[in-house]
């Protein structure tokens, strides 16, 4: 018997090497061993059993098309992080996307939150997760506190938040290190400033994701800085690879660490981000707390319990009443 097709549709494929396209990559991954799994940037027509579409807005129109062709098949929308906090509530396209859909993923549990109560019960949580690594014992005794920031230079990411930061720390031995891509000119250019005018930080681009896991793992903390989030990626690998975070307060980071988690600061309060850095850096005891907050939330996002909720969901929406339609 020839196994169902599932087809996942991914706006960012793997040249974007960004947070959708390692959910699409690791989804694909975890389906195989049941399905058999298409990945591509849009439906362009062949017949499939179901179709799992990331983002709202960017897949508006595969999930218009495949809804039309097949109106008694699962179309699954993943809400990723800018249809979430922003387009579902003002982008016609997003909007009839989540009413086509049969049904609705979340990365975090306070996503939920932002769907229309109709729209919650079609809904589930899904974390998205990374293998765990061994934290580097040698890296407590090293001579410089490493910071690292990961994510494209965009104005979602708010990276200018972190690079203000290299004017702003008093502890000593602290270095920053951020890695993504400059989509946005400014934001690159105003990146090789800050590491032309601080030799505390330095930009190195966009790198593989294996290499940017290794610096990851190297580190002593993780910064996000983001306006939004939908489920961050890089949260989960430091995370499972013993790095505490320092994240900016919004609803998708809170949904991830949790709401007593001590590493917050304010979305673009750089001078918040410093003091937090600077208290990591000479206090072991708060530093201890954050590594104990993360490892409380470490398994959440092993890939075991993100495979089995896939899977679950998958099951279920193929198992549906025949003839269901929207």
């Amino acid at each position: 018997m020839a196994k169902p097709h599932i087809i996942i549709i991914s706006p960012a494929l793997a040249k974007a090497n960004n947070g959708n396209w390692q959910t699409a990559s690791r989804w694909a991954r975890f389906l195989r061993k049941q399905y058999r799994v298409t990945l591509a940037a849009a439906w362009d027509g062949r017949s499939a059993d179901a179709i799992i579409a990331l983002h709202a807005r960017r897949s508006a129109g595969s999930i218009a098309a495949f809804a039309a062709a097949y109106p008694a098949r699962p179309a699954i929308l993943a809400l990723t992080g800018t249809d979430l906090y922003r387009d579902i509530a003002i982008d016609a396209a997003a909007q009839r996307s989540l009413r086509l859909a049969t049904h609705l993923v979340v990365l975090q549990s306070a996503g939920l939150q932002e769907l229309h109560p109709d729209m919650r019960d079609k809904a589930s949580v899904i974390y998205q997760s990374a293998p765990a690594l061994k934290p580097i014992p040698g890296k407590i005794a090293a001579r410089t506190f490493d910071v690292i920031m990961i994510g494209h230079l965009r104005d979602e990411k708010d990276p200018a938040t972190f690079m203000r930061v290299a004017g702003l720390m008093t502890a000593p031995g602290i270095r920053l290190t951020h890695v993504g891509g400059a989509i946005d000119t400014a934001l690159g250019a105003q990146a090789e400033a800050t590491q032309r005018d601080h030799a505390c930080y330095r930009w190195l681009g966009n790198l593989p994701h294996a290499a940017t896991r290794q610096l990851l793992k190297r580190s002593r903390l993780m910064a996000i800085a983001s306006g939004m989030e939908g489920g961050a990626n890089v949260i989960i690998e430091a995370v499972t690879s013993g790095v505490p975070v320092l994240a900016s307060d919004i609803s998708g980071n809170r949904g991830m660490l949790g709401d007593d988690y001590a590493g917050y600061f304010p979305v673009g309060d750089s001078p918040a981000l410093a003091q937090l850095i600077d208290r990591a850096a000479v206090d072991p005891s708060f530093y201890a707390r954050l590594r104990a907050q993360c490892a409380v939330r470490a398994p959440l996002f092993s890939p075991a319990r993100e495979q089995a909720a896939l899977l679950q969901l998958v099951d279920n929406a193929l198992n549906m009443k025949p003839g269901k339609t929207r």
